[in-house]
């Protein structure tokens, strides 16, 4: 099937379009915890929730499920809102052919996964909302992001809306139903393959090189700090990444990556000075439009403030800038007044619109500032300090910036920077006190088990630097709040703390790979801030509870739990970008567990999540900060790994050749007097093994691993040293040995200085518990 619907860039564009009207009748949605889910729950749009009562629905009627994921601070989610799923002609064409299903991405992080993967695989652009057709069962179709109502003119191009997207779904569902079935089978099929990123038949060399290449391989803006494309400029967007910015931290600590220091310390001081920090408020936007800072995307999420309150804080270590004091200060005190609920747990975000128009709350007009300030010396001078004598927004509004440090502005005074900061406060506090008469963002008041690890971390952390008590209380406020109300009396971890309308919020949905690893994080850091044992005590048991309940026998972990609902794919969190990876996390936190406590099992999973995904360092390191970071301290530590060390492969799930569970690879030394020494090793992912050469037992000869060694395609006599290997039993085979994990065989052929190149072949076969795949040839040449 040829047909395929196209993602709308987002545009920088907002149609005009009422508010929904409150007094509409409600839909499924109006009583859930979910904040964002409530927002959609007076639409005409017939809602359900996720779950089984959609799906029974879908498959009953034989109609496509439309999904919609978003979250409540997103602005282009309350656009498509406003403009689509408050249409009642909209709603209609919705209502009469599909079966609609919104979901909270916040809640329900599994699910927006395999679906946004859904969406590359389609080869499309993610992004929210996430709009998604999918079969009756739920295997994804086609999709895209936000799409207005309408067709849209652009340049030359016809933008296609939604109503022109559900008639073009109809008109495919009609005329090509089985072939839209089979593609859904298809897409499900590829979505599931993308999502098991454990495994390759690459084996990666542990060792320093390979921490120190992936830090060299991002690219930083030398302008404006931050990450970026230097072949594009740097131009769009930027994030901060704080978990590549932690590693970045601690590798510029090394003596042989000291060149890092100077562009980390760009990019920290160029997003503190930006207007992606709120210089009235305290805290940071979710992330720039551009590359300069400048224009933030207005959100406030709780996860970015947690993480750049630990960055910054543990920057302060090496570098006591003021300016990060500052920053951690304020942004601290930004959460503590308007994202901490009373019993001291941590809200989720703050929305980046107000009455409908993104960054209303934050930005001013010329007429505003004069207003205000008036031009008084005093005036003037905060208005240079700032940034404010030019519009910077939309070419008619102003966000605060600095354009220069506060330290230099006040060495160009003969002031102090505390005594310039002490001018600019009564200014400061004119322009908090108008913006806190406008109408306040909405407030997102649904508590996540995982950002307030976050939090807890970023409380933490700031407390040990700095020596500050009532950061370290405020974190302990909230760990106490989490372990009392999101956990269940067997130590399991529950995702969400939430009310519904008229109830009293309960602990739902539970908890993901993210939730147990990022508590962790934010309980080991309050056990480095305050060494009491209760935190070191409760972060053992949460380690258990999610070796137990997510940990796969391969090496790393589910994102979902062993018995949580089954979704057509079931994925392993390990690419990172605004956020740090449940995988990536979880690795760090077992490596200092185990430093903690000398538990060796904390130290092998966390050995076996590095090598479960290990390739990914290698190929693409800007994606997998968090897993170099912790291959570098294993490393680094007694008793952790040595350097020579190689990954093992990791079986895929239904492996069928043996060629698929055993990774060969092959040394050669220089010839010498006409002979060359070789190491052949042969690494069996667990648990798998091979037969050893010879194996014993009975009518195993055949199953023997075999090497022969060809010389410019002529086969050679190569005097081998097979290993003895495992002795085991069995009551048919008797007594007989096997090869598993990494086996090595050396030996000589004979070479002259003119022979062409070496190939080695290995005949074998790989079994476990009485099954045994194909019999396999593997073809390696020297490296």
């Amino acid at each position: 099937m040829t047909a395929r619907l196209c993602l709308l860039s987002l545009l920088p564009m907002l149609l005009a379009a009422d508010k929904p009207d409150p007094k509409a009748k409600p839909n499924r949605l109006a009583k859930e915890a979910s904040p964002y889910l409530r927002q959609h729950g007076h639409n005409p749009v017939d809602w359900y929730p996720w779950g089984e009562e959609a799906f029974a629905k879908a498959k009953k009627e034989n109609k496509l499920v439309f999904i919609s994921i978003g979250y409540s601070a997103c602005h282009w989610c309350h656009v498509m809102e406003r403009e689509s799923f408050s249409n009642a002609d909209v709603a209609k064409v919705l209502n009469d052919n599909f079966v609609c299903i919104k979901v909270d991405r916040e809640e329900r992080p599994d699910i927006d996964e395999i679906y946004i993967t859904a969406l590359y695989v389609l080869g499309e652009r993610g992004g929210w909302p996430l709009s998604m057709f999918a079969t009756p069962e739920g295997k994804p179709l086609f999709g895209g992001t936000y799409w207005p109502p309408d067709d849209r003119k652009v340049g030359d191009d016809t933008l296609m809306g939604f109503k022109s997207v559900l008639k073009k779904v109809l008109e495919i569902d009609k005329d090509k139903r089985k072939e839209l079935l089979e593609q859904g089978d298809e897409v499900a099929k590829r979505t599931a393959q993308a999502l098991n990123r454990a495994g390759s038949k690459l084996l990666v060399e542990l060792d320093r090189d390979l921490v120190k290449n992936a830090a060299a391989e991002f690219t930083f803006d030398t302008e404006h700090g931050g990450f970026g494309s230097k072949a594009n400029q740097f131009r769009g967007t930027k994030f901060p990444r704080a978990s590549a910015m932690m590693f970045l931290i601690k590798q510029s600590r090394l003596k042989d990556s000291p060149d890092l220091a100077k562009p980390v310390a760009l990019t920290l001081d160029k997003m503190a000075a930006g207007g992606i920090y709120d210089h009235l408020g305290g805290g940071f936007h979710r992330y720039s439009t551009e590359r300069t800072w400048t224009v933030p995307h207005f959100e406030k999420m709780l996860y970015d403030n947690a993480q750049l309150a630990e960055l910054y804080s543990e920057a302060c270590r090496q570098n006591a800038n003021p300016a990060y004091r500052r920053v951690v200060d304020e942004t601290l005190a930004f959460v503590a007044r308007e994202m901490t609920a009373p019993d001291g747990g941590f809200y989720s975000a703050l929305d980046a619109d107000t009455d409908g128009k993104e960054g209303e709350f934050y930005i001013w007009s010329p007429k505003e500032l004069d207003t205000i300030l008036g031009d008084s010396p005093e005036a003037k001078l905060f208005r240079s300090v700032y940034g404010l004598e030019a519009p910077n927004f939309e070419g008619k509004s102003h966000i605060l910036r600095l354009p220069r440090p506060l330290a230099d502005v006040a060495k160009d005074r003969k002031l102090t920077e505390a005594e310039l900061i002490a001018k600019l406060a009564p200014w400061k506090a004119k322009l908090l006190a108008a913006r806190d008469k406008r109408e306040r963002p909405f407030l997102d008041t649904k508590i996540l088990t995982g950002w307030n690890g976050q939090m807890i971390a970023g409380y933490a952390r700031a407390g040990e630097v700095f020596q500050e008590p009532k950061y370290v209380a405020a974190a302990e406020k909230a760990a106490d709040f989490v372990l009392a109300k999101l956990r269940t009396k067997d130590g399991r971890l529950m995702r969400v703390y939430a009310a519904r309308p008229g109830e009293p919020p309960e602990a739902r949905i539970p908890a993901f790979l993210e939730d147990y690893s990022f508590l962790l994080h934010g309980l080991l850091t309050l056990h480095d801030a305050t060494g009491k044992a209760k935190w070191l005590d409760a972060a053992k048991s949460i380690a258990d509870a999610m070796t137990k309940h997510h940990a796969d026998e391969r090496g790393g972990f589910f994102t979902t739990a062993h018995d949580h609902e089954k979704l057509f794919a079931r994925s392993k969190d390990v690419s990172e970008g605004a956020q740090p990876s449940g995988n990536g996390t979880a690795a760090q936190v077992l490596a200092r567990l185990w430093l903690k406590t000398k538990d060796d099992k904390y130290r092998a999973a966390a050995e076996g999540t590095v090598k479960a995904f290990i390739v990914l360092v290698k190929a693409s390191p800007a994606s997998a900060p968090t897993i170099a970071d912790t291959l570098d301290r294993l490393l680094a530590e007694p008793g952790g790994l040595t350097a020579s060390g190689l990954a093992e492969p990791v079986a895929p799930a239904n492996p069928k050749d043996s060629s698929e569970v055993v990774n060969v690879t092959v040394k050669a030394a220089k010839p010498v007097d006409g002979k060359q020494s070789l190491m052949i090793t042969l690494s069996v992912a667990k648990p798998w093994h091979v037969y050893a050469n010879p194996p014993g037992g009975k009518g195993l000869e055949q199953s023997a691993t075999e090497i022969e060694v060809f010389v410019d395609g002529k086969k050679v006599d190569a005097a081998l040293l097979f290993p003895e290997g495992k002795a085991t039993t069995d009551p048919t085979a008797g007594d007989y040995r096997i090869y598993e994990g990494t086996v090595r065989i050396t030996g000589t052929i004979p070479r002259g200085p003119d022979d062409g190149p070496v190939l080695v072949r290995v005949k074998l076969i790989a079994c476990r518990d009485g099954k045994c795949l194909l019999p396999a040839t593997i073809k390696a040449e020297p490296r």
